[in-house]
């Protein structure tokens, strides 16, 4: 291993959070931006959504904060949500000052949209490509600060604490990581006085996800590892309507489809089924949608189910649809004549490391921000548009709590360096690559949007065979970036399915058929290493 990277501040995660908290530390710390793969790569830029702010005359905090906890079924913690609802303008003040070109309003400063869910009309947006305008503006504003260090494919393996100090310590304080640098194949080492997790959420761990490919838990398992709390794992979001398609993965068909006419059907049947589950049909919620579809799925054993609007005029689908269409046409589907075969797919984890308002984790000198968290702002169901402002809010929160507590945080005892005296490189590479399918298969057939204790209980066992496997793989070879994800896989599916069967009622994302009732006290499920 050569020698340590010295920062004051290490983030791990190039997106919203973490370079929202780079710019914040940056005027007064030397900071270090690791990205697993490239700086793009992450969630940030996949959204297409835009941000929540209360901007428009007549729109208010209280209703934003209300709308917000209905949707979240009222797990929300109240002051997070306030304390996030009323930063909201000035983080979008301040991305305005960076370059993001929110689209213009007609009489008003930006175009503002409504969403399901929102009362009012409070989405800032780009288009339908907010977040990729967020990541670009960001990066850029990152890249010419000489204070932030961007560091793109490196795969970090774990925090480091006093644990691997040359001489042991128990306090549990963070001082780094370890991380693999996916080029050279060296593991490096990265020191900082304080450590800001922002790595996005666990949306890999299904078989079906919006989320990038490397949306694997990393963050999340490696700060239970280290020995911090994890709450509300169970609340995994679903989209009900992403293409089923082989060879492209997570690409979403917009609710608009079903909006303007498509029909859900049965390709086995040839039924339209939403009717025989809500009164609203197709233009029910989405959690209502989703299991609808995951019911049929099951019941007939299928891959997939039908969305069709075909049956609307060819000009009108090409006209209100034409990048769907587009795309679709490429895979040799065309939408004015052809059913979309969709399925749900994992969409957002609203679970993950507990925080406190100011971003501080359990473990002295280790913060989070945005999606590997468990803030108190969404609950049990993310409302629309909110999450791209949690990271912007959490991301600033613990820059500034760092900044203000700069004296009180240690400087980096010397750390032992990574020892690869024992292992050798592995010869069954295929391994990895089983483990890995056999999870987000399981995970989706047993931890899906419909639950049963038998049907977790059946992803437990499976997953305590592939802990040890796994285990004994990591203990034997030397690490790759692929091993490096499939032990955070093991780690997030475990801690999910713990909590889904923590939970003894059906509540926001979490449902569960040998509870269908939601009880009177909404209680956060936390664990504890």
């Amino acid at each position: 291993m050569a020698e340590p990277h010295a920062y004051d501040v290490i983030v791990i995660g190039s997106g919203a959070a973490g370079l929202t908290a780079a710019l914040n530390l940056a005027d007064r710390f030397r900071v270090a931006v690791l990205a697993k793969g490239g700086l793009s790569e992450g969630s940030t830029a996949w959204a297409q959504g835009g941000i929540a702010a209360v901007l428009e005359p007549g729109d208010t905090f209280e209703s934003h904060v209300e709308d917000t906890m209905v949707a979240g079924a009222g797990l929300n913690d109240r002051r997070t949500v306030e304390f996030v609802v009323e930063n909201a303008p000035a983080a979008i003040e301040r991305l305005a000052e960076l370059g993001v070109p929110f689209n213009p309003g007609a009489s008003d400063r930006w175009h503002l949209t409504r969403e399901g869910g929102h009362s009012h009309r409070r989405i800032v947006h780009v288009d339908d490509a907010t977040g990729m305008a967020v990541q670009q503006a960001l990066e850029k504003a990152a890249a010419a600060n000489p204070n932030i260090t961007l560091v793109p494919d490196m795969a970090v393996i774990d925090l480091v604490t006093g644990r691997h100090g040359e001489r042991y310590s128990g306090d549990g304080h963070v001082h780094g990581v370890y991380a693999l640098d996916r080029a050279s194949g060296r593991v490096e080492l990265f020191t900082g006085r304080a450590t800001i997790l922002a790595t996005g959420g666990a949306g890999r761990t299904y078989l079906y996800s919006t989320a990038p490919r490397g949306a694997t838990g990393d963050g999340i398992a490696m700060a239970w590892r280290a020995g911090a709390r994890i709450s509300n794992m169970e609340f995994m979001q679903f989209h009900p309507t992403c293409l089923y398609n082989l060879e492209v993965k997570n690409f979403l068909i917009t609710e608009a489809v079903r909006g303007e006419g498509g029909r859900l059907v049965n390709p086995t049947t040839g039924h339209r089924f939403m009717p025989d589950y809500d009164p609203r049909e197709e233009l029910a919620p989405r959690d209502v949608v989703a299991r609808a579809i995951d019911a049929e799925i099951k019941r007939y054993g299928l891959d997939y189910v039908h969305l069709d609007i075909s049956h609307m005029p060819a000009d009108f689908v090409r006209g209100h649809f034409p990048n769907i269409h587009a795309k679709l046409l490429t895979l040799g589907i065309d939408i004015t004549t052809q059913p979309i075969p969709v399925v749900p797919a994992q969409h957002y984890t609203c679970g993950g490391i507990l925080v406190d308002r100011k971003g501080r984790t359990d473990l002295p000198g280790l913060y989070a921000a945005g999606e590997c968290t468990q803030s108190g702002l969404h609950g049990a169901n993310r409302l629309a548009s909110n999450s791209l402002l949690e990271c912007f809010v959490f991301g600033e929160a613990a820059a500034g709590h760092i900044a203000r507590h700069w004296d009180e945080l240690p400087a980096p005892p010397p750390i032992r360096a990574w020892d690869e005296s024992r292992v050798s490189d592995s010869d069954e590479e295929v391994v990895v690559q089983h483990n890995w399918r056999e999870i987000r298969r399981f995970m989706w057939d047993f931890v899906g949007i419909v639950r049963t204790t038998k049907r977790l209980e059946r992803a437990q066992h499976r997953i305590a065979l592939l802990r040890k496997e796994t285990a004994d793989y990591y203990g034997n070879f030397r690490v790759t970036a692929d091993l490096i994800e499939l032990r955070n896989l093991v780690e997030v599916a475990d801690l999910i399915v713990r909590s889904a069967l923590a939970r003894k009622e059906s509540r926001g994302l979490h449902y569960t058929l040998d509870y269908p009732e939601t009880l009177a006290v909404a209680k956060d499920t936390v664990l504890t290493p």
